[in-house]
């Protein structure tokens, strides 16, 4: 670390955000941080939410969870939880005490402040595809593993597009980079090509202080200010039934001691890692996240906590896991209503078990994003790019679900459901009249570039107009569109010092070898 480094020049800032960085040939709606202001869908009643509670805390209470992390085990005998070897047990008054210091909402500032999101509250924001394997688009026409250079066109379209708020872990995971130096290529690459928020793996020492270091090193921060306040998060899962491994919880204890943001998503499947009832599932998953939440707190009241949900279900036929389901999106709405009562911030996801970007695809992420909105969730991880339950990235896929993303922001822009007297309309409804239209009417145009939502990647043109354009599906119009944007794509401006330092600090960082691989 380099606690006395001078403060330097950020990259971006509000000169960096004023032009649109790589125009290609789509006209976005401005980023902006969305709220939604629709009342959440609520499936359990009162009851129902006390039922869960007590059946989690009764999990805490009775049968403990296993932390595998030696130096939690320690922590929470410091705190008078009961230990037997690795399990521990904890009453639920602890817990609740220890929830009470977790803010309801808090900020994210990245190297570019005017990228600062807001975690909490009623906003919703949405995040890249992180950590597929593999990778298909329609020109290599395969699944094949991921490389660096995949990587980085991906992030290019997180950085592009601006209804994505903030970069997940690697959208594609470069496995043509070996795994002791990979993570340093990774986060230098999204330093560079992003000015996003930016997420780092919580997968041991060396990678979580890497990347922490990275993200200091690039907004041009002294140590004092990097842990005043996030500058970044991670997140992590449990290991379903009832565990947290050893890597994660090291990695979240070392980013809440330096300030940074935590996210804790159980990943349980109902019939498999979890009961095949979904209220039991949500009760093994809130319990799964509280336990590692309320350490935290202890560990540092105030911390910035988000309760994450992965809680879907299995093919009973396959054993696979499927996603965009009914019971996926009823788990998501009855988790919102859990984390209101715990009064967190919520994840989510949009996901699918489609492995291209067809039909299925869509409607399955569509479901899932919209059981997002439904249950006031807060970050939606995987919103763009995930095909195959997680183990392909795809730019076609990518940009697709950035349609559907930008449709929900719009569906949630206040001039939608404005009442006042000019929304209302009498005088031109008056002076239209019975039989008339309004195309021509001074109200329509004084309105008519806004009035609507304009697609980039949808057509609307009927079917002879579109066949005598080419008769192209979506997806080859997503992969025309992806190629428009890596050819005019602009990295957003970082200070050449600090890009030097950033290349020093890999290259060093490489020169010792970088992370281990044995666990």
């Amino acid at each position: 670390m380099q606690a006395e480094a001078k403060t330097r020049r950020r990259g971006g800032g509000r000169a960096g955000n004023a032009t649109r960085r790589g125009t290609a040939s789509i006209d976005q709606m401005p980023w902006h941080l969305p709220v939604n202001t629709d009342r959440p869908t609520e499936p359990l009643t009162p009851e129902g939410v006390q039922a869960v509670h007590d059946g989690a805390m009764r999990i805490l209470e009775d049968i403990g969870i296993e932390f595998l992390n030696q130096e939690a085990l320690a922590l929470f005998r410091q705190a008078g939880c009961t230990v037997n070897g690795t399990n521990v047990r904890m009453g639920r008054d602890w817990v609740m005490d220890m929830l009470a210091h977790a803010p309801a909402r808090f900020d994210i500032t990245p190297r570019n402040p005017d990228r600062k999101i807001t975690i909490g509250g009623n906003h919703i924001l949405f995040g890249a595809v992180a950590s597929p394997p593999n990778y298909h688009d329609l020109e290599i026409g395969r699944k094949v593993s991921g490389t660096r250079d995949q990587c980085a066109n991906l992030l290019r379209l997180t950085q592009y597009f601006n209804c994505i708020h903030f970069s997940g872990g690697y959208p594609v995971e470069p496995v043509d980079v070996h795994a002791s130096v990979r993570h340093l290529d990774v986060i230098y690459d999204k330093m560079i090509l992003t000015d996003k928020v930016a997420h780092a793996y919580s997968l041991g020492r060396e990678r979580i202080e890497d990347a922490m270091e990275m993200v200091r090193i690039a907004g041009g921060l002294t140590e004092a200010q990097f842990a005043a306040k996030p500058h970044m998060y991670t997140n992590i899962n449990s290991t379903s039934p009832l565990k947290h491994d050893v890597p994660m919880i090291d990695g979240c204890l070392r980013c809440i001691r330096r300030g940074q943001a935590v996210i804790v998503t159980p990943f349980t499947l109902a019939g498999a890692m979890a009961p095949v009832t979904m209220a039991g599932a949500v009760t093994l998953s809130i319990a799964e996240a509280l336990s590692a939440i309320a350490l935290f707190q202890y560990v540092r009241p105030g911390a910035p906590c988000v309760i994450g949900t992965f809680t879907s279900n299995v093919d009973m036929k396959s054993g696979a896991p499927a996603f965009g389901t009914p019971e996926y999106m009823r788990a998501t709405q009855m988790t919102g209503q859990m984390a209101r009562f715990y009064d967190l911030p919520m994840r989510a996801s949009g996901v699918c078990a489609a492995n291209l970007a067809d039909g299925q695809a869509m409607w399955e992420t569509s479901n899932s994003l919209w059981s997002a909105v439904q249950s006031g969730t807060n970050l939606v991880y995987h919103a763009a790019g995930w095909l195959e339950g997680g183990l392909i990235a795809s730019p076609e896929k990518f940009i697709m679900d950035c349609e559907v993303v930008q449709m929900i922001q719009r569906y949630m822009d206040p001039m939608l459901t404005a009442t006042g007297p000019d929304d209302i309309a009498l005088d031109a409804i008056k002076d239209v009249g019975p039989g008339g239209h309004f195309f021509g009417t001074q109200h329509t145009q004084d309105r008519f570039e806004q009035a609507f939502y304009q697609p980039f990647v949808s057509d609307w043109r009927n079917h002879e107009a579109w066949e005598a354009a080419g008769a192209i599906g979506t997806a080859e119009r997503a992969h025309h569109l992806y190629k428009d944007i890596l050819a005019t794509f602009e990295a957003p401006p970082l200070d050449v010092a600090i890009k030097e330092e950033l290349a020093d600090f890999v290259a060093r960082r490489k020169a010792e070898g970088g992370a281990p691989t044995d666990f």
